[in-house]
This record gives C-alpha cells, structure tokens and sequence, in this order.
C-alpha cells in the first residue's frame, strides 16, 4: 500500500502568475490531479493512501494525514492559498513525523533485531515548491535545515528523520512571467539547483527543474513510474576491483588495467524492488539484512542506526550456493553504475558475497549475509539474501539430510554450535523457522534469547504504547 504525501509550498511567492495566466500554486493543484489521473492507469493504485501537507505552522500544515480520507484530501487541495513564509526545513519534518507516526506500533522497523526488507510502508514525498528563498519568522535561510529535535518518541532510534522505504522528490516550479521565445526542447529534465535538491538525493529520490507546463507533464509521468514497492540500500566495495574478465585472462588485464581512483559502481544509493507476492498481494520473505552492530546484553540502549544499510560487496568471484527447501529471497536491483558493471562482465554463474561492516562478533567485515548476482538472461542483478554466514550453514544441512539423514553425529553438532556462535541471535528465530519447512525442526533448542537487554526491550514497548 504506497503513501503518496504532497507537500505543497503556500508561500506567499506561490500566487506569482506565469505567463499562462495561472499562479504557482494553481499549476501545483493541478499537478497533483494529474499525477492522481496517471497514476489510477495502474490497477495497483487501488492500495494508495493521499496525504496532504502545506507549509502552515504545524499542527496546521497537516491537511489530509493518517485518518481523512480522499474527499477531504480533494477539497483540502482545492482549498489551499499562499500567503505564507517558505519553512520547507520544518515542513519536511512534519511530513516525515507523519509517515513514521505508526511505525513503531507495528513493529515495521525492528530495531536491535535485523532489518526486513519485506516489512515495509513504501512511501513517496513530492514536494511541490518556487525554490524561492526559504524563510521562517526569523529571516532568510541560505541552507535547508529540518529541526533536529522531533516530538515522535523514539526518534533518536534513527539518525535521519526519513527511513528506508521513503523516498523525496520535488517539482521546483520555474515556469516564466513571460512567454518564452525559443522552442521548447524535450528530453531529460534536469535537477534543480535549490536547497531542496540534496536532501532529494540523499533519501533516494531527485528533483525536477521545471520551466514548462510539456516539461511538467513529462516529470509527472516519471514521478508515476516511480512509484515502486522497494527499500533503498548504500552499496559499496569492499577490498580490490575484480580481474578483467576475457578469452586471455593475462592479455585481458594488460589491455584494461583499471583506472586510478574510485569509479561510479563502487558507491551505489540504490532501491532494491520488493514485489509483492501475486497470490496475497503483499510481499513475502524469511531473512534480515544485519545489523551494523552485534547486540549486547549488557548495553542499556541501542546505538542509533543510519536510515539505509551500508551493505559492501566484495569482487571476488564465488559459486552462488543454494540447497534444497531451504528458503532465500531475491531481491532486483534498481539500474545503476553498479547493475551495468555487472551485466557488461557476462558473468550470470559468479557472485560477488556482501557483507554489513561490524555485525559479527569477531571481525570487522562480519560474514556474508547473501550475494549479488546477475540474471541468466543478463537483463539484471540480484540481491540474494540468505542466512547469516550461509558458506559455513549451508554444508553442515546439505550433511545433515544426505549423509545423516537428520541423524547428526556428535561432530555434527560441534561443528553447528558453532556455527550458531558466530550468528547474531535475531536469526535463531528464521533459522528455526525455515528448518521446521525443512523437516528438522528439533536442532535448535528452546529458550535462546533475542540478545537484547531486559531494559532495551522494555524501552521498545513503552515506545509502542507511547505512540498509540
């Protein structure tokens, strides 16, 4: 079920009139019925939930939110008017608070426990906006600055005020007072130049210049195709470059030798797609990506993580492992410097294994939690994500079922004990899970906790009772 939040500037600027006759702010009403138009062609668009947030003073910014429904969402929109200051920075924070209000009553976020993908709100905010000046009732601001300080309990859980399933996009309005004499030149719009475009850029998304009313269309259009159901992840390389792949590995390598310093596929801030299951129509999965930290017992609170996961990969190339029953889950990555580099090596049978820095409990890398790997058509690259440590996990069941016949020997059980010492708790329970699927659902013993301290676990509660 995607949220759509419009954020709509009711800065006085917004009543300028543009050469068609129409303020600011009646071509952004307009915007956003056409976006809804466009968006009603796809039959997914049934689940969409509206919310409209202006730059009032909050409370009062919050038009259309968690309880109003689609009538009062259009009548707000019809309703709005300009004549205030342009407070983007705090607007923003309203709109974000809004999104995260419910969050921590379902549980969708999972602090301390692993991350999943497949739990998710996917969330857009398009933010329609003159990228005039930004002021508020102190004076003029030559930065964008959201109020560090957010009355959600909570909050400090994350270091950002967005999380990983929501995305920022804006519209920035530069539509003329005059008519505009050249011809008009279609293609890729570019990206603004205002205060609001980083922060666009961060969570994932981007910002439209837009200088005509063609221009605007094209940008609703690609805002519509945006609206996909995914979690955005900071992928990055870890160790050397790969080795050239050809006919004449040593020929190869000479010819291309890499250039100095970091190419573009080495960082990537990327969506990963999370499809929903065709049958229930909400996505399904078993494994968390991990924590960049391995919890503590004795640690009174939790250290606050990044909104997106740094997942590094490392270019060594290694046979992608899967073993019968036991269940992974494929994740399409969204086009990138990194999916092309993959897709131009040819190489659908290689993997490149990733890894979250510090969630272990003995190195600094961890172990691999999956791997990347491109389709066996070529077309694109997949997350796969496993079970913690799965090079070590997989062997020891492959035993378990061929040569034990779920009669493990005590060299057996040593040899899984220890795997489990060098998994992080929150797995214990898919682990036990996907071996009950499996047909051994006695290995793991009962009792083994969570890893969390009594008084981290008790803070999480107070939180979802705080929020209701």
């Amino acid at each position: 079920m995607p949220i759509l939040l419009f954020l709509i500037d009711t800065s006085a600027s917004m009543s300028q009139r543009t050469h068609l006759g129409t303020t600011y702010l009646d071509i952004a009403k307009g915007a956003v019925e056409t976006f809804m138009k466009l968006r009603a062609r796809d039959p997914a668009s049934r689940g969409d939930r509206y919310m409209l947030v202006t730059f009032d003073d909050p409370p009062h910014g919050i038009k259309a939110g968690w309880k109003e429904n689609h009538a009062t969402f259009m009548n707000e929109l019809k309703n709005l008017q300009a004549v205030g200051l342009s407070t983007l920075g705090q607007s923003l924070r309203t709109s974000f608070d809004l999104l995260n209000l419910n969050r921590l009553v379902t549980g969708i976020d999972n602090y301390g426990q692993g991350r999943n993908p497949f739990f998710l709100e996917p969330s857009i905010i398009v933010t329609i906006t003159d990228g005039n000046k930004l002021t508020n009732s102190s004076g003029i601001q030559d930065e964008l600055h959201l109020p560090l300080n957010s009355p959600l309990p909570g909050s400090e859980l994350t270091k950002e005020p967005f999380r990983w399933d929501q995305r920022l996009f804006s519209l920035v309005l530069r539509l003329p007072g005059l008519t505009p004499p050249e011809a008009e030149q279609l293609g890729s719009v570019p990206s603004d130049e205002s205060a609001i475009t980083p922060m666009c850029e961060v969570t994932g998304g981007r910002s439209y210049c837009v200088c005509t009313q063609r221009m605007l269309l094209q940008c609703l259009e690609s805002l519509v195709q945006k609206v996909q159901s995914g979690v955005v992840l900071n992928f990055e390389k870890t160790g050397p470059d790969p080795a050239p792949v050809g006919d004449d590995g040593i020929l190869d390598a000479l010819k291309s030798a890499p250039p100095f310093g970091p190419q573009l596929w080495h960082s990537c801030h990327k969506l990963i797609y999370v499809r929903p299951n065709h049958k229930t129509g909400v996505p399904v999965g078993h494994w968390p990506i991990p924590e960049s930290f391995w919890p503590d017992q004795n640690s009174p609170t939790l250290p606050p993580r990044n909104a997106h996961p740094v997942v590094k990969f490392s270019c060594v190339d290694c046979d992608p492992m899967v073993i019968d029953k036991l269940p992974f889950d494929k994740y399409e990555l969204e086009p990138s410097p990194l999916t092309q580099f993959i897709l131009e090596r040819k190489s659908p049978h290689i993997c490149w294994q990733v890894y979250v820095n510090n969630s272990g409990k003995y190195s600094d890398l961890g172990h691999p939690f999956g791997y990347l790997k491109a389709s066996t058509a070529l077309n694109c690259v997949n997350l796969f994500v496993m079970p913690y440590n799965y090079p070590v996990l997989l062997p020891l069941l492959d035993d378990l079922f061929k040569v034990h016949k779920l009669k493990p020997v005590m060299k057996w059980r040593q040899a899984f004990e220890n795997y489990l010492k060098t998994m992080p708790p929150y797995y214990i329970g898919p682990l036990k899970k996907a071996l009950r699927m499996m047909g051994a659902p006695n290995l793991i013993a009962e009792g083994v906790d969570s890893g969390l301290s009594y008084s981290v676990i008790s803070y999480l509660k107070k939180l979802s009772q705080q929020q209701r």
